[in-house]
């Protein structure tokens, strides 16, 4: 078994590399807080519910000798309704188009049979080096990740592949990130760099707001909501009449949910909690975007939109 902790040097003469890498997982197993950690920018939304990706979220690591994008997928689960079942598609197609994939493992968990489930789907992809990444070492002592090390390792031999690397890492405690960045870049083809420098994502950002939103919107809710809130951003608009110096850009999103008596929960008494939603996203969006924002929020009502395939389409799955 070969675990990576620290990195050899590259030769000075390496050739420039160019691909894409895809991190999978059970759900909540960090790897949006990776790809975070890696572009070293907010670019796909980090909740502590499970299932909060939905988009196909690309962070793009620059770097002199490669170029690394980063496709976030949603979690791989056992699905119960039709999103569910579209959410399963979009990782599966992901799985066989990246270059390299890598497998988000907690090291504060057990290997469970969510584990088990994503790695037999993994070892029946032929092409793509798989790389076990030990994900939240922060959280548990060193005899603790070594049996986790050694489990991951048995769970590749157990289905018949090996590892290309297995790495121990915390996103949250920047431990290692550069060195599985390091491990990453040499299973990518040769060739010049897909996206401009300064690109860090290739999300229109439409999308990227509206997902910010709905982080935002995530957060302190009771548990049956985090499938239920969808947010739709309708329009962005540079506000007319204001000077050059001081701009500001108008933002109107509605943040849509299942039933009627969800509604209460997310508007919060006497409006607060959507009040509260507004102000923590604004700041965020802010931040993305380099520029002053006026951002109006509405909530609506969308019928059991995850099992209606007309409503699936419209809020963009």
């Amino acid at each position: 078994m070969s675990v990576r902790t620290q990195s050899s040097q590259p030769s000075e003469q390496a050739a420039h590399r160019a691909g894409f890498a895809c991190f999978v997982g059970r759900p909540n197993a960090g790897k949006s807080t990776l790809t975070n950690a890696l572009v070293g920018k907010k670019v796909a939304i980090t909740s502590n519910r499970p299932q909060t990706t939905r988009h196909t979220v690309r962070g793009i690591v620059h770097r002199p000798d490669a170029q690394l994008i980063l496709v976030d997928t949603p979690g791989l689960h056992k699905p119960r309704t039709l999103l569910g079942e579209r959410l399963n598609d979009v990782v599966r197609t992901t799985w066989a188009e990246v270059d390299v994939i890598g497998f988000c493992l907690p090291a504060n968990e057990k290997l469970g049979p969510g584990d088990r489930f994503i790695a037999k789907e993994l070892a029946s992809i032929k092409k793509s080096p798989k790389v076990a990444i030990i994900t939240k070492t922060d959280l548990v002592d060193s005899k603790t990740l070594a049996e986790q090390l050694i489990a991951v390792d048995q769970l590749g031999k157990e289905l018949g592949f090996e590892w290309a690397e297995i790495v121990p890492v915390s996103a949250v405690g920047e431990t290692q990130v550069d060195l599985l960045a390091d491990l990453l870049v040499p299973l990518l083809p040769e060739g010049p760099a897909l996206y401009p420098e300064g690109d860090l994502t290739d999300e229109p950002e439409q999308v990227m707001v509206a997902e910010l939103i709905r982080e935002a919107a995530l957060e302190g809710v009771r548990d049956e909501l985090p499938h239920s809130i969808a947010v739709v951003v309708e329009e962005m608009l540079p506000r007319e009449d204001r000077p050059a110096d001081k701009p500001l850009l108008d933002i109107h999103a509605f943040v849509y949910i299942e039933r009627p008596s969800q509604k209460g929960i997310i508007i919060g008494p006497k409006g607060k909690r959507l009040k509260d939603v507004g102000i923590k996203s604004r700041k965020q969006i802010e931040a993305l975007l380099g520029t002053p924002v006026y951002l109006d929020l509405h909530v609506k009502v969308a019928k059991d939109w995850q099992r209606d395939p007309r409503q699936l389409r419209k809020l963009g799955f």
